[in-house]
């Protein structure tokens, strides 16, 4: 499949260095604007205990998410962490545009510069900022899922991801969700009313 011969629909593309709230803002955008429909994200890892395949993710595991880079089926991928791979479905977007829908993608930091590249002024991309690394840390070490190998390598990588900030569309500190979520709502219908 490819987007060439596809007219393209909207996108919202959130996204943000890891543990800066940017799945919990896609979830309250969602509830409130019902033409938003979730671009499921397909990744190599497994699910953790309360995640659905399907739902959460598809988890394709290794070889399978392998094998599906090479059957050129995501519009883009990443390995975000060695073997770590995650992406979008070609599939799974051309599905919600069939359906009349505004997609809405909760990627990381790459992902969404490559989405914005690629669908241009038919998306719009929010980057969600921590207040600072001190409490992007301490929301990490809150979750309660990541070793700290892994939280080490989040707080490496997140340095990187907030200077890269000023490429997105719509930049918001998350310092109150509350505040966060309405201004993410304003420029969120702003763009996909005409």
């Amino acid at each position: 499949m490819s987007f060439d011969t596809v007219p393209l629909g909207k996108s919202i593309i959130v996204s943000a260095p890891s543990g800066a709230g940017k799945t919990t803002i896609v979830r309250k955008l969602m509830e409130q604007l019902p033409s938003l429909a979730f671009s499921i994200s397909a990744c190599s890892r497994n699910a953790r205990p309360n995640e659905v395949d399907g739902k959460d993710y598809y988890f394709l595991g290794l070889e399978g998410f392998k094998s599906a880079i090479e059957q050129q089926e995501f519009i883009e991928w990443e390995e975000v962490y060695q073997d770590h791979y995650y992406g979008t479905l070609k599939k799974e977007v051309q599905r919600l545009w069939n359906e009349g829908k505004v997609v809405i993608f909760d990627v990381d930091v790459v992902g969404g510069m490559n989405l914005k590249k690629l669908f241009q002024e038919k998306a719009l991309s929010v980057f969600i900022e921590p207040p600072s690394l001190e409490v992007l840390e301490q929301r990490l070490r809150s979750r309660e899922t990541e070793s700290e190998e892994r939280i080490t390598l989040r707080l490496k990588k997140a340095g990187w991801e907030i200077a890269q900030s000023k490429a997105f569309d719509v930049s918001i500190k998350n310092e109150d969700l509350a505040t966060t979520v309405a201004e993410a709502m304003l420029a969120v219908s702003s763009f996909i009313t005409p």
